[in-house]
């Protein structure tokens, strides 16, 4: 796709052009939503459930009360409006009204004028609960958040069969920012809320009616994000904070603790899933049967979106003509569990890609010969029915991948180079090195026919007799460089250099949510859009002169994507995604089989994005969601047993280092997607996907174990009749 750019700048579309927030970030300046500070503001805190599972006989807040310096305690009965609210389904209680269903929900709230006071207050009220039966495995669940078939085909014989049972683990989003914001009651008997989130105006719907007040009334404003990766779509302490300072008529702040971070947002769900996978004899797939069944935690959130993903792209980017893939979501009394960086797509893909695998060995084909012989391709139809209507070379990233040079044959002689080489555990007797790939497809923007939109407003004008222009958008930066990209657009697209991005609020329409991939596809389209609205005022002029000729223009302007459709509930067909979105991964390992420890000595990934918006920018994107599919295969879990969280704290919840992180070689493919704006490709999950099952292939391939869960712990490793 091409198209004519209008700019003579050197920061439009394609360049690296700098972030704004750069600077700030770096020398520890930028303001984040715990650095929000008002004069006259109190402090709230949250009581919590020790439970997972318990009816709630009775609240005594009287011994919180009487601690000097505490100003209220509030209960669900202090509730003003509706007592739930919820992303899909409003079913979570504001505060627990006569039950808790997980460990760490919310019961009551406390104000105070320091927050060690109102942590003692809340540690003071007094809750008699009576523990029930939690149902802590999601095997034993009876109630469905959605039951989703694929269903395709009719012939489930072949001459290969391959089967495997795999599971994933729950992973965090461990963002570095936890939760924090600052809610000021107005003089029109509303609030100001601003919040570090991922989707203002979502947070707005669901908060209005809780705290009985029209939607103009509850006004958000976008404080800085210290990380999101989907963690932050769910409401956590807005409206807390908004009851409190609405009954005090004075502004209150929560930050969380890391420890309360752990228990105040979702997480990955977990999964379990059943394969099979049949194929001829020269490794061509006949059919693929798959059984994922994933733990939703104590409340929907997103649940239902997860289910459809992990369904819909279930068998992965490969034609198989027959499919029998189901994917269920649960109810248990465990954390509940949404949106991360993948979105149900990461937990398939590491079951069907270790399925290739096997699928490989058992046909005599190389692991990247396998995928080529089954890689989809423009034309090629999902499981689904969907016909890909846009590039899509992946048998091309194979090879591509395939002819990247590899890193020396040898493990490293350098100690801090091999496995717990910092440590000084080894001298590499029993290091052994290992190669393995992976390759995922992520569905980009919302799906399943949502009404996914984002609204720009774009305004140009003389400041200093120079032409500026301002983008307003509500879309949140989150971390992955939206604002510098809504900049670069108005630039290509005005011709001018001096453009502001205002601060993200609800004063303007709805962008959406940071995530699915989707910011700079919707709300780049919108600034687009704006921006061309506002260019054919200028009447063919340059910006200056039109603006001194006919004052300040402004454009408002929505940008929708192509629709989509909802699965059948029956047989899972139907043309539910807006774009897809291809990634291979190359890993390289070092494993100590004594000591269970791996190295990942190198990462290679190749993919395809459409057209490079921003060349800096974007492989900070690749690298990253690399590091998360690396956290996931090897050392991220939160540890849930009989429903409760052993391990709240960033002590023993293990996230990559820069110790971890190999050198990484990428090659970036620009195959322009004619539907889209500018050509582009969501690229920001992709990697997450093939980064995980291309390390545990890598990690397979040194020790000869099958290892059928993520993330691999050095008990699942360690060879002990090595010793003999």
């Amino acid at each position: 796709m091409t198209e004519t750019v209008h700019t003579t700048t050197s920061q439009g579309v394609g360049e690296s052009a700098r972030r704004p927030d750069a600077a700030l970030k770096v020398t520890g300046e930028f303001a984040y939503a715990s650095d929000l500070w008002l004069d006259g503001m109190v402090w709230g805190v949250t009581l919590r459930s020790p439970h997972p599972s318990a009816w709630i006989r009775s609240i005594d807040v009287g011994p919180a009360l009487r601690i000097p310096g505490v100003f209220t305690v509030l209960t669900h009965e202090d509730v003003p409006g509706v007592k739930f609210y919820g992303l899909e389904h409003k079913d979570q209680p504001v505060l627990a009204i006569d039950q808790v269903r997980y460990q760490g929900e919310p019961v009551a709230l406390v104000a105070a004028d320091h927050p060690e006071t109102a942590r003692r207050a809340a540690a003071a009220i007094v809750v008699e609960y009576e523990p029930r039966r939690a149902v802590t495995d999601p095997r034993e669940s009876e109630h469905f958040v959605r039951h989703q078939p694929v269903r395709r085909g009719d012939t489930f014989e072949a001459d290969v069969v391959v089967t495997g049972e795999y599971e994933v683990g729950m992973q965090d989003q461990a963002f570095l920012g936890p939760e924090s914001g600052l809610a000021v009651p107005a003089e029109d008997g509303g609030v100001d809320l601003y919040i570090a989130t991922q989707w203002l105006h979502v947070d707005r719907d669901q908060l209005a009616p809780c705290l009985g007040l029209p939607q103009d009334k509850v006004r958000l404003t976008l404080s800085g994000v210290g990380g999101a990766f989907g963690a932050r779509e769910d409401l956590s302490m807005q409206i807390h904070a908004c009851m409190l300072a609405l009954r005090l008529d004075r502004p209150v702040k929560i930050v969380y603790g890391r420890e309360e971070s752990f228990f105040g947002h979702v997480h990955r769900h977990p999964a379990s899933m059943r394969y099979e996978h049949g194929a001829t004899r020269d490794g061509r797939l006949v059919y693929v049967k798959a059984d994922i069944l994933l733990d939703g935690g104590a409340y929907c959130s997103s649940s239902p979106a997860v289910v459809g993903n992990a369904a819909s792209l279930g068998a992965g980017p490969y034609e198989v003509p027959n499919v029998r893939v189901t994917a269920t979501g649960v109810y248990t009394n465990n954390p509940p569990c949404g949106a991360m960086r993948g979105f149900g797509a990461v937990q398939a893909c590491y079951a069907y890609e270790s399925q290739m695998d096997r699928l490989a060995e058992a046909c005599g084909l190389s692991p990247i010969e396998i995928r080529v012989r089954n890689a989809v391709s423009q034309g090629s139809h999902l499981i689904t029915g969907q016909v890909i209507d846009s590039p899509a070379p992946l048998a091309e990233m194979l090879r591509d991948l395939e002819a990247m040079p590899l890193p020396a044959g040898e493990p490293a002689k350098d100690l801090r180079a091999l496995p717990g080489g910092v440590s000084q555990t080894t001298h590499g007797e029993s290091v052994r090195r290992g190669i393995g790939y992976g390759v995922g497809i992520k569905n980009i923007c919302f799906s399943e026919g949502f009404d996914d939109f984002s609204t720009a407003r774009v305004r140009a004008e003389l400041v200093g007799g120079q032409p500026h222009v301002t983008v307003h958008t509500a879309a949140a930066e989150v971390g992955q460089g939206l604002v510098t990209l809504q900049a670069q657009i108005a630039r290509t697209e005005l011709g001018v250099e001096n453009v502001t991005v205002a601060t993200a609020d609800t004063t303007v329409g709805s962008a959406g949510s940071t995530s699915a991939s989707r910011q700079s596809y919707v709300t780049g389209g919108a600034v687009k859009t704006a921006c061309e609205a506002v260019r054919e005022r200028f009447k063919g002029l340059p910006a200056g002169e039109a603006l001194a000729r006919f004052g300040p223009i402004e454009e408002t302007r929505e940008f929708r994507h192509r629709p989509t459709f909802p699965l059948d509930p029956e047989t899972g067909q139907g043309d539910s995604h807006t774009q897809l979105a291809l990634c291979v991964h190359r890993a390289v390992v070092d494993v100590d089989v004594e000591l269970g420890l791996v190295k990942v000595v190198e990462l290679a990934a190749v993919q395809d994005v459409g057209r490079i918006l921003n060349p800096q920018a974007l492989e900070g994107q690749i690298q990253g969601g690399t590091a998360q599919g690396l956290g996931l295969a090897l050392m991220e879990e939160v540890q849930i047993r009989e429903g409760r969280v052993l391990n709240p704290s960033f002590t023993d919840y293990l996230i990559p280092t820069i110790l971890d992180m190999p050198p990484m070689t990428m090659k970036i493919l620009e195959n322009a997607d004619p539907a889209a704006p500018y050509g582009l490709r969501g690229a920001g999950e992709p990697p997450t996907l093939s980064s995980t099952p291309a390390i545990a292939a890598a990690v397979r391939a040194a020790t000869g174990l099958r290892l059928t869960r993520v993330p691999i712990r050095p008990e699942d490793i360690a060879l002990f009749d090595s010793f003999d």
